[in-house]
């Protein structure tokens, strides 16, 4: 914090710390290890560097109806008989669950993670978590995963019942996740962050989002930009973010594209643009599009970064300014309890 606060005054830009709204219970996203017995299931995270799991039955960082689907679940794999996975032998059936609500925490999304090929291996099991979980189950899916690695999803995937994506309302605008999207795990300060990113936008803007996800951010100003210009690689993010393209009103829609694929592959969509949000992951910029961003042309006036790696962007920080002088850094504390931080910092000629 103090070396980022430090960064901003140095290049005379506005400096900013969010205040740390809720600490506990913020969490609406988790990804659980099923490890155990089918008679004493466990769900949790695993030690640091080890496989050996930590039942977490009542986290206090998960928001309370998490913890509840994961009693759920637990409850449904012991009238199963199923067995949870076992990492040495390759063995058993239940490995991971995904977990998201809405922001209001009256949906859920679940998304059950078995070593096997098919969903019929589990077939005994859905009934039951419909059944535990009722109305408040927006969607239910499968995920195969029987490879011996260490990634929690695999490749096969299957919609049970319910919804393909969770919709939520983000800054007046609706917002599409299907299972396999990203997704933000604090949604009341990335709401914050989404108001933030629009008062930065002028209006009438050519605005082109690079790393859109499922496209909060762009959707969000789609009703007074002049053409809004996604660029996305995930698969379940662009189905997300064309279901959120679907939802705007006609008018809005026909001023959007997507460009599919690595943001360094569309770093010409830069010379379109008069505003440019980006959002990349730790690592940073690709190369491809941070060149095209330090040789901006004149059109474009405003970069509007938000970074997940303040050490990546102060380095590519330091490339922009000659083109782009930084204004603003606001530091927001997506994750409460611990050192990481999410920067986000206007750039404008």
């Amino acid at each position: 914090m103090q070396r980022l606060q430090r960064f901003a005054e140095e290049a005379s830009a506005r400096f900013a710390a969010v205040p740390i709204g809720t600490a506990a219970g913020y969490r609406h996203r988790a990804r659980l290890a099923v490890r155990g017995r089918a008679a004493s299931p466990k769900l949790g995270l695993f030690q640091a560097g080890t496989h050996r799991i930590v039942d977490i039955p009542a986290c206090l960082v998960h928001h309370p109806r998490i913890n509840a689907v994961a009693d759920a679940v637990k409850a449904a794999v012991r009238e199963s008989g199923f067995s949870p996975y076992a990492d040495g032998p390759h063995r058993g059936l239940i490995r991971y669950v995904q977990v998201m609500l809405d922001a209001a925490a009256e949906h859920v999304q679940l998304v059950v993670v078995t070593n096997s090929d098919v969903p019929e291996d589990v077939s005994a099991l859905w009934p039951l978590l419909q059944d535990r979980l009722g109305a408040s189950l927006q969607g239910l899916f499968w995920n195969g995963h029987p490879t011996r690695d260490n990634a929690v999803l695999g490749s096969h995937w299957q919609r049970i019942a319910g919804e393909p994506a969770l919709g939520e309302t983000i800054c007046g605008t609706r917002v599409f996740f299907p299972p396999d999207a990203f997704a933000q795990n604090n949604p009341a300060v990335y709401r914050q962050i989404v108001a933030q990113v629009g008062s930065w936008v002028p209006d009438g803007s050519d605005l082109v989002e690079f790393y859109a996800g499922v496209g909060a951010i762009g959707l969000s100003q789609s009703t007074r930009a002049r053409s809004v210009v996604f660029n996305e690689l995930g698969e379940g993010s662009l189905r997300g973010l064309s279901m959120g393209i679907e939802a705007l009103p006609k008018a809005a829609a026909s001023r959007t594209r997507i460009h599919s694929g690595r943001a360094g592959e569309h770093a010409n969509l830069v010379a379109q643009a008069t505003t440019v949000v980006v959002d990349p992951p730790r690592k940073g910029l690709d190369t491809e599009l941070l060149d095209a961003l330090c040789e901006a042309p004149p059109r474009l006036q405003t970069l509007i970064y938000l970074s997940c790696g303040p050490e990546a962007w102060m380095e590519e920080a330091r490339r922009l300014q000659p083109v782009l002088p930084l204004r603003e850094v606001i530091v927001h504390d997506l994750f409460p309890w611990t050192g990481h931080v999410e920067v986000l910092a206007r750039f404008a000629r």
